[in-house]
Formats: structure tokens, C-alpha cells, sequence
């Protein structure tokens, strides 16, 4: 009897898990996934997370029970420090080194700061669970420390919040940042009032959600300042440091600095000696295999796939999911046509009741989009606990403004230093 074909998944979101749920009880096939971490997040809910309208455990779920009714997948929490292309092994941190028929990874996407990595400790991003609470701390200590500054200035800067980047997370971050600030935690202190606040959107672009038609990125604008958000386009960050941020050649004292304008590819490329774009993206063939790696398919934020008019797929989560389901097929010999991606459209919430989306030529803004934001993510969420949970919560926040996860955890973090003397 021939040896199952063993393909070994490496990362366990949204492209791995659809890759795996693909070949999960395949005969012919055993499976191995490979990630740093035992559970798979809901990324695009990462934010709510940071704002405290959800708990970690609402957006997360352990990648052991997410795959446990495929007998033939194994998962194994370790990190990849390197890929054998030639004698087909994977060299992890922990177990050493393990053979592959076939090897897909997708290993996501980090924060990039265009350069600037020293930026990072000063205005954090949101690409894990630690991203989330460690913003969530940030946050809500800020309003903790202004409830009892008595300078100002540094009171001022205390409750001034600013999010750099301009795209999805940058608008939905901003808006539901204003909402807790002004709404949700006002009425629980007692020196902070809706209006002592200030969120800021800095977008480096001439436009908000350059993704999106120019429309419903004005709509996003209109709706962002409608919230009081103030938003700053066209004039990217020059200068950061833990006290505040030079716009042009405007500084703003700021205590709590979000970072939500770029992205760059794993280590993938390194790992596989391959060709790659500016963001470190491995470039791969139409059937998303990795050119000089035979056996090696790259997919979701890990590639660099060019569509049809010669441009790249975006880093979303549907083209993970679409590029998962496609290798695992390919490998099986259920297909050998070209990788097609099927774009379903472009979905945005900037705060309560407030949203964009675009369906090919229909394009909707406001609370009818905002309900078909709210019911698209707790469809894709993994799991009816989940999905329970958070529409419960987004219910109960919906009628009280309460946002149920202010709870600061870990190590307080140390005051910053008042920027000047009185």
C-alpha cells in the first residue's frame, strides 16, 4: 500500500485552517499544521478587542479543537526557523527537522513602519491577541491617568488619541477608539466629560480606504467626523516618540499612539531563497506555487499573486481563504486550472450604525451596512460559541453603550514623561 502524502501547513490562519479543512479526511493524505501559537484569530475583529467592546476569547478559538473531527490532521505548536527546499524538510525550533510531500505556507503578514522600526514601541499595531490587549492597556490607562492629571497639558495629551493609517482598521480603530472615549467611559469618571477627548485618523494618501470606491470614502470621512474624530489626509508621519507625533510640520502631544498603516510579509521569502516584492511578499505562479521550489505553494498575506489586469490580490482574509481552499484542491488533483479569486466586495465599520460597503456596482453607507458588516463577520467567526457571545455583546453594547472588557491586565505600564514643565 503507497504512503499517504504528507502536507505540512505552515500558520494557522485563515488561509492554513482553509487549507486543512480542505484536505481534512481525504483519503491518500495526512496532514500536519505548524503554528507559534495553539489558537487562530478573527483578525478583523482585533480592534473591537483593543476598544473593550469584546474579550480575547470571544474572537479566538484553540486550532486543536477547530481541526479535531480531521483524523488526519496534526497540529503542532512550534516555529519555523528555515525550509529545505531541496531535500523537502521543514527546520523547527523545537522538533527539528520534518519531511514534507508538499508544504504551504501561510504565515501572514507584521507590522511594517516603512524603516522606522524604532516607531514600534511608541505606536503599537494590531496583528494578535498581545497586540489587542497590550492597545486595550494603553487605552484605558491613558483615560485612568487623566482622570486624576491635574497639569493641562499632560491632561490634554493624556486624552488624545491618534491612529496612523487610513485603511479598514485604521477607521474602524479611530471610530470605535471615539465611541468608548466620548460614550462608553465617560459616564463612569468623574473629570472626564464626552467632549475632554480627541481622536485623530492620520492617513499619509490624499483619500480614507483607497481600496473603496472615492464615494464611500467620502461617506467614511463624513461619518468619522460626525463621531468627532478629527482626520488628517495627505500628510504623512515624519517624526514618533512616546510622547507624541510630527505631522508635517505639526507636533501633537499624544499619549496613545495606534499603528494602522502597513504591512510586511514573514520571513517566508528568507526561509525559501525566493523572489519577492517591496513588502517582502513571496512572488508565486498562477496556481500559487513558489517558482525553483518544487512542492512549495506561498498563499494570503505570504504572496505576492498578480490577478488578471496585473495587479496584486490584497492581503484580506478572502483571498486567504479562497488560495487555501484552491491548493488544497490542487494537490489533490481536483484542479488544475489557474488560480481565480473571486472578489465579493469591500466591507468597513466606523463606529455605531455607521459603515461602508461596496458589491460590485452597489454601494451602501450606514446602518443597512453596518447590519451586513455585523452579520458577514459573525457568519466567518469559528465556531457557535463565538458567534453567541459576540452577537450578544454587540446587542447589549448596541442598547447601553457598555463596552464589558475594560479590564486592564498585565504590568501597568510605566507613566511617560510629561513632555514640558508647566
Amino acid at each position: 500500500m503507497a504512503e499517504d502524502l504528507h502536507v505540512v501547513i505552515v500558520g494557522g490562519g485563515f488561509g492554513g485552517l482553509a487549507a486543512a479543512r480542505e484536505l481534512g479526511n481525504r483519503p491518500g493524505v495526512r496532514v500536519t499544521l505548524i503554528d507559534r501559537r495553539n489558537h487562530h484569530v478573527f483578525q478583523p475583529l482585533l480592534y473591537q478587542v483593543a476598544t473593550a467592546a469584546l474579550s480575547p476569547a470571544d474572537i479566538a478559538g484553540p486550532i486543536r479543537s477547530i481541526l479535531s473531527r480531521y483524523a488526519n490532521v496534526r497540529v503542532l505548536l512550534d516555529e519555523v526557523e528555515g525550509v529545505d527546499c531541496h531535500g523537502r524538510q521543514v527546520r523547527l525550533r523545537d522538533a527539528g527537522p520534518l519531511s514534507y510531500d508538499r508544504l504551504i505556507i501561510a504565515t501572514g503578514a507584521r507590522h511594517s513602519y516603512f524603516g522606522r522600526d524604532e516607531w514600534a514601541e511608541h505606536a503599537p499595531g494590531l496583528k494578535s491577541l498581545e497586540d489587542a490587549t497590550a492597545v486595550r492597556r494603553r487605552v484605558l490607562l491613558a483615560l485612568e491617568r487623566a482622570e486624576t492629571e491635574e497639569r493641562p497639558s499632560r491632561r490634554e495629551a493624556l486624552l488624545t488619541f491618534v491612529v496612523v493609517g487610513g485603511g479598514p482598521t485604521g477607521i474602524e480603530m479611530a471610530g470605535a477608539i471615539a465611541e468608548l472615549a466620548r460614550r462608553s467611559v465617560s459616564r463612569d469618571f468623574r473629570h472626564i466629560t464626552p467632549h475632554c477627548s480627541r481622536v485623530l485618523l492620520v492617513e499619509a494618501s490624499a483619500r480614507l480606504l483607497t481600496a473603496f470606491p472615492r464615494d464611500l470614502s467620502e461617506k467614511a470621512r463624513r461619518s468619522l467626523e460626525q463621531l468627532g474624530v478629527e482626520v488628517i489626509t495627505g500628510r504623512p508621519v515624519m517624526a514618533l516618540d512616546e510622547q507624541g507625533l510630527s505631522i508635517g510640520g505639526d507636533r501633537i502631544e499624544a499619549a496613545t499612539i495606534i499603528w494602522a498603516a502597513g504591512v510586511r510579509a514573514s520571513p517566508a521569502a528568507d526561509w525559501l531563497q525566493a523572489d519577492r516584492d517591496r513588502q517582502g511578499r513571496v512572488r508565486v505562479a498562477e496556481d500559487c506555487s513558489v517558482p525553483g521550489c518544487r512542492g512549495v505553494y506561498a498563499i494570503g498575506d505570504t504572496a505576492c499573486f498578480i490577478d488578471g489586469i496585473g495587479m496584486p490580490l490584497p492581503g484580506i482574509a478572502p483571498v486567504a481563504k479562497q488560495q487555501g481552499r484552491y491548493v488544497a484542491r490542487r494537490i489533490m488533483g481536483r484542479t488544475q486550472s489557474p488560480f481565480r479569486y473571486r472578489h465579493w466586495g469591500n466591507l468597513a465599520t466606523i463606529g455605531r450604525s455607521r459603515a461602508v460597503l461596496e458589491i460590485g456596482r452597489l454601494h451602501l453607507s450606514g446602518f443597512l451596512a453596518w447590519l451586513l458588516w455585523g452579520t458577514a463577520h459573525l457568519y466567518f467567526l469559528v465556531g457557535f460559541r463565538n458567534r453567541l457571545s459576540v452577537g450578544l455583546s454587540w446587542a447589549w453594547n448596541y442598547l447601553t453603550f457598555a463596552r464589558h472588557a475594560r479590564l486592564i491586565t498585565g504590568e501597568t505600564l510605566p507613566a511617560a514623561r510629561p513632555a514640558a514643565a508647566e
